[in-house]
Formats: C-alpha cells, structure tokens, sequence
C-alpha cells in the first residue's frame, strides 16, 4: 500500500505530484464551472421575475431548499430538486439546515427539507446547529396568536434505513416542528427507505404538481458504473476478529478518469441482486491510480456472510465487474480544513477514510498531522499500517498514537489516548486543528465524543462542530 517504492521512488513521487496538482486544477474548474452555472440559473429566475414585476404580476417567491445529510445523499436530492424548480422558473435557494435561522425560514413562502436520520434516529452533524440554536428553543405554538412560522408552507424528505429502530426520526422530528410553529404543509412527509425509487418518485410527482415541474427528469440518487476488481488482500490473517480485505478497483477500460476527494464514499451494488447497496469509505486518492476500499467480512446470525462484504470479500473474482457509485461526501471532506492541522481518530475499518486524507495530505505536503487509531492486536490488526509507518518516518505524520485493546491486561480504547493526551489536544486544537472521527458509531465514536467534551469543554466541541472543524464518518 505504499505510494512509492523500488530505484524509482523519486519520478514515482514526481509522477504523484503532478497527478495530484492535475487533480487540484480539475476539482476547482469543476467547482468553478458549477458555481458559474448555478449563477447563470439565478440570473435566468431573477429576470423571470422581474418580467413579472414588469408584465404587472405578482413575482414568484424564492423557493427555500434546505438539506440535512451525514453522507451526501440528501444534499445530492436537495440540488436535483432545486435544479427542477430554477427549470420550471422558480428562483431557489439551498443551504444546508445547520446554516439556516428562525428568520431564514419565516422570510420564505415554501420550503422544502431534506433530511436523513444519522445513527440511531439523531440529526446529521451538519444539522446540528439548527437542532441546538433554533428546534431546541422555545418557540410559538400553532395555536397561538401569532405563530413563529405561520407564512411558511413546507415538505419534507425523510431519508432513512428500515434496519434502524428509529426510522426517518430526524425527518420526522422536523416535520413536527415544523407544524408545532405554525408552519403549514404542502403534503405529508415523503420516507425513503435507503434511497428506494419508490418513495422518491413519489416526493417527484408531489413536487411536480406543487410547482409546476412537469417533464422534469426524474429524482435519481446515484448513478452505477462499471469498475474492475483488480487486486484483493487478506490483511488481518490470525485475528480474533473477522477478516478484513483490501480492495483494489479500477474504472472500465475507456471511461473517464474517476474524480473524487479524500474523504469520499462509494455504493457497491451487488449484480443480480434486490438488496440496498452498501456504502464504504474510500481509502485513497485518485493520484494512487486505483479506488482502495477495507471490506471487513461480516456474518449474519446464521453464520451465512453478509451479501455485500461477502460477495466483494470471497464471491467476487479478480477481473470481475462491480457496480460502484462515487458519492461525494461533503461533510468529511478536507474543505476548509485543507491547510490547518488534522487530528485524524479512527478505529478497525474507519481507518480507510483517514487513510484517504493523509494520502491527499502527503501529496499536499501538509505535515502538521496526528492519527489516533485502535483495533483488536498490533500483530494482526494494524490495517494500513506499512503506509502509517512509512507516513511516521517521512515526516508526513508528526504525531500517531495506538490503542490495540487486547495487547495489555487491561483494555485501552483509541477515547483512553485522547485523555491520556488532553493538553496535546488541547493545544492543538488551540492552533486551529480540525478533528475528523472514522469508524464504529457504538462504542468508538460515542466515547470518542464523551472524551473530546471533557477535555475541550462542550460548548468548545459545539463551536467545532459550527466551524466545519469537528466532522464524522461513522456507521
């Protein structure tokens, strides 16, 4: 898994530089060519409107689009439907739901929400803002005299997982609230289950009568392609826990050269069959030349495998298509944080995604990095880690902290190394460090959370969050 190796380690790296400067210059013309075109879309609703005004009709109120998403999937269906309303002439504005106030809603006519339910009926972390600022303070009922939000007419998209307990909770929740502040809806609350075409064909044709949308392209939440399985590696051979595998993927013969950014997710399809695809953290960058993926075999409670890690893991064969979907994943994306420090924290699988990042950060030339990662026993479950040690001598890691639970009498946790090392976080974070957490929701992430509050403070792990400086891929 290195990136550079053998005589030729230097026109090797050169080779890594320059891909990712070319992949540097490609992402900003692509974000630069969308925000061209989504100006160009206002501009064309603007002058609608002000025909409007000219012609003697009333103008068409701005449209509220706003999204909720953990993985990316609801802010890809909140800029499908803004896109179909700038088509059908409305003037549209999207945010996501964590940017927006109790006036940004009262200012607006008709909104629509988007919003998917993280972990076990929570709110995505992006949302979390308006959860604490604005849902969590007291606010008007519906029958009060004056209703906070009784000039608002609203829809909401509730996407979820039916392998959930709470399914669609958040979206739920939100459309409550919505109501209990006087808001009116435009049509009850649309669940999708893990992004099912019959529940979003319906939040369509609802839209469509709403708005006028007519022959507008149907809402589609991701697009397959076809990718080649070129390698696969045992890597966790004589450990307690299941195997764990390394993928290796390459795009078709003749398709375009796949674009993404550490960070990143992709959705395996598996062929022939019904069920829902299943998401993984991509664990390299496009400058390595193939789409890297860890793939922990899973059991069902028969023992049987699960169909997907089973299928990739031992059913598939080297040369064999896969149906891949690359899902751009805002909210653990470098962003803003590409220049400040990363304390990247993950355990087993959950290294994949960090894994990606300190690849991008290696090609960046940004050292100021500290990987906290935990699994079962160095010996067998250091996933990644010739690239980790090999990151550690070259500078590019300043900092790398382990926690392998059952090398000692006692069990350490990734959570015992964050308080072990409160002031090194502390000052860290102090210094502009970003905190980005990969791996288990139970158990990892919830301790790693409870860790970081008592050593930074709640209210200081809040502000993070607000900042873009505290981000999460967990499952």
């Amino acid at each position: 898994m290195s990136l550079a190796a053998g005589d030729g380690a230097r026109l090797v790296a050169a080779a890594l530089v320059l891909a990712g400067y070319a992949a540097l210059c490609g992402g900003i013309a692509w974000r630069e060519r969308r925000r061209r075109r989504a100006a160009r879309a206002q501009e064309r609703s603007l002058a609608r409107a002000a025909a409007d005004d000219a012609d003697g009709a009333a103008p068409r109120q701005p449209w509220l689009v706003a999204w909720a998403s953990q993985t990316g999937a609801a802010e890809a269906l909140a800029w499908q439907a803004a896109n179909a309303l700038h088509g059908a002439g409305w003037p549209v504005r999207v945010e996501a739901l964590g940017r927006l106030t109790r006036a940004d809603l009262a200012a607006h006519g008709r909104a629509l929400f988007i919003a998917s339910t993280a972990g076990e009926g929570d709110a995505p972390d992006n949302a979390a803002p308006f959860v604490r600022r604005v849902m969590e303070l007291e606010l008007p009922t519906a029958d009060a005299a004056q209703p906070a939000l009784a000039g608002l007419r609203f829809a909401v998209l509730a996407l979820g997982d039916r392998e959930f307990k709470h399914f669609c909770a958040f979206g739920h929740r939100l459309d409550a609230w919505l109501a209990a502040a006087g808001a009116q809806t435009m049509f009850e609350c649309v669940e999708v289950d893990a992004l099912a075409e019959a529940g979003l064909q319906r939040w369509h044709h609802e839209l469509g009568r709403l708005a006028s949308i007519g022959d507008a392209p149907a809402f589609s939440a991701r697009q397959f392609e076809a990718w080649r399985l070129a390698a696969r590696r045992h890597l966790n051979p004589g450990s307690a826990g299941a195997p764990v595998f390394e993928l290796e993927l390459e795009a078709a013969a003749g398709a375009p050269a796949p674009r993404w950014e550490s960070g990143d997710l992709v959705q395996v399809r598996v062929a022939g069959s019904t069920a829902r695809p299943r998401e993984y953290s991509i664990a390299s960058v496009p400058a390595e030349g193939r789409l890297r993926l860890l793939v922990r075999q899973e059991r069902r409670a028969d023992g049987s495998p699960g169909l997907a890690s089973g299928w990739l893991t031992a059913g598939a064969a080297i040369g064999d298509t896969v149906e891949l979907a690359l899902l751009a994943h805002a909210n653990f994306r470098l962003g803003t944080n590409a220049d400040a420090p990363l304390i990247l924290i993950g355990n087993g699988t959950g290294i994949a995604g960090l894994r990606g990042h300190l690849a991008a950060r290696a090609l960046a030339g940004r050292t100021r990095n500290w990987l906290v990662f935990g699994e079962r026993q160095a010996a067998h479950d250091f996933h990644a880690g010739p690239d980790v040690r090999a990151w550690q001598a070259d500078g590019t890691l300043e900092r790398l902290d382990l926690a392998f639970s059952r090398d000692q009498p006692h069990k350490v946790y990734v959570q015992d190394r964050l308080r072990a090392q409160a002031a090194a976080l502390r000052d860290w974070v102090a210094d502009g460090a970003a905190i980005y957490v990969c791996g288990s929701l139970h158990g990892m992430a919830a301790g790693v959370d409870q860790a970081l509050a008592e050593v930074l403070g709640r209210a200081e792990l809040e502000r993070l969050v607000d900042d873009g400086r505290y981000r999460r891929d967990v499952y």
